[in-house]
């Protein structure tokens, strides 16, 4: 059978597709893509096994509808360098031999039959749906993720949960010590349900989804998720367990408030940071009246450094100690410009929020302190 695509249109769809495969696989058919071509489009599908990607590319021409697999480095390798321009793809389904040609050379390679690629796993009639816009799961994913574990000793806090109530969609991430709830207002459910996305499958989302009002699907099960849109069909397992209750952890009535320049304070922070600890990071905050004093050092090297910043603070004084680099991730997840610090004392988690929140969303992000010598 002969067909004839874009390279370009091609390489871009193979390109977004192989962030789903692992470097190893366990059946080797999996270092494979599957292309289906049904009249004039064609799908195409990578998997791992856990996580399922499938997209699809319009056809110039098509001689026949058919099935089969080529190795995804191959077949990458082999339009990397072609510019844009149609290529034809003739493949012998009894030999597997695959001949491409284009304006300038042609080249041969060899593909695999398509039986043995495992079929995807469908979410039945029992799934869960919601529609929701691609900018808005872009933004909950992109402001949790970073705080979710790395460790696989609490497997559920190694991915993002999804908390969905009748008044929102709340996404969780935390590691323990720090911890990021953005509740989402424009969406609701009839009941309270949710699931915990692996890590990988809300990285790849993070490449795929558009910063945008265009509309995608997301159904779930007890055990699998799926996300559509107009270019993509993304469906992965979801991690078992249960969540921890993450609202018993966030202090209630933290009394002190500080509202801070964001960029001024990453800025300090990254200064102090070089004369800190370079085992502990640890950095020592100074609420004084309308003033902030960032300092940091190191007793080993005998370094240490320190900067004051003006702030809008007009509670008892207060010093407070966080890992630095945690703080700097927390403010770099935080789009405002300027934050608002919530504290008790020194022993109590701090939270992070912006200084005015969005109509439509909450987002709030949780430290957890760390001892001072002093």
């Amino acid at each position: 059978m002969k067909l004839k695509v874009s390279s370009s249109a091609l390489f871009s769809r193979l390109s977004s597709v192989n962030r789903v495969l692992n470097s190893k696989n366990s059946f080797p058919i999996l270092d494979c893509f599957l292309f289906e071509v049904h009249e004039l489009s064609m799908s195409i599908t990578a998997s791992d096994s856990e996580t399922t990607l499938v997209t699809s590319v319009e056809l110039i021409e098509s001689s026949q509808d058919a099935r089969f697999c080529i190795k995804a480095k191959t077949i990458l390798d082999s339009l990397k360098e072609i510019p844009d321009q149609p290529i034809t793809l003739d493949i012998n389904l009894d030999t597997m031999e695959i001949h491409g040609e284009y304006l300038n050379g042609s080249f041969n390679i060899v593909g695999e039959r398509a039986d043995e690629y495992p079929m995807p796993n469908f979410l039945g009639d029992e799934s869960r749906h919601f529609e929701l816009r691609q900018g808005r799961l872009l933004a909950g994913i992109n402001q949790s993720l970073f705080a979710t574990a790395d460790d696989e000793i609490r497997p559920v806090m190694t991915g993002i949960y999804f908390d969905f109530t009748p008044e929102n969609l709340v996404f969780v991430g935390t590691d323990g010590r720090k911890l990021v709830r953005k509740k989402d207002f424009t969406i609701h459910s009839d009941e309270q349900v949710g699931f915990i996305l692996h890590k990988k499958p809300a990285n790849i989302l993070r490449g795929l989804l558009q910063k945008n009002d265009a509309v995608c699907t997301l159904s779930f099960t007890d055990k699998m998720a799926q996300v559509q849109t107009q270019d993509f069909t993304l469906t992965c397992r979801l991690i078992d367990g249960r969540y921890p209750n993450y609202n018993s952890v966030i202090p209630q009535n933290n009394p002190y408030r500080a509202v801070v320049d964001r960029a001024a304070l990453i800025s300090a922070l990254k200064r102090v940071l070089v004369f800190s600890s370079q085992s502990s990071a640890l950095i020592k905050l100074a609420f004084r009246q309308n003033s902030l004093i960032v300092s940091g050092q190191d007793v080993d090297y005998s370094t240490s450094a320190e900067e004051r910043l003006m702030v809008d603070y007009d509670s008892p004084d207060i010093n407070i100690g966080f890992k630095g680099t945690l703080l700097v991730d927390i403010l770099g997840n935080i789009e405002t410009q300027e934050v608002a610090f919530e504290l008790a004392d020194p022993s109590r988690a701090g939270l992070i929020t912006p200084s005015v929140q969005n109509e439509d969303e909450e987002i709030l992000m949780l430290l957890m302190p760390m001892m001072l010598s002093d």
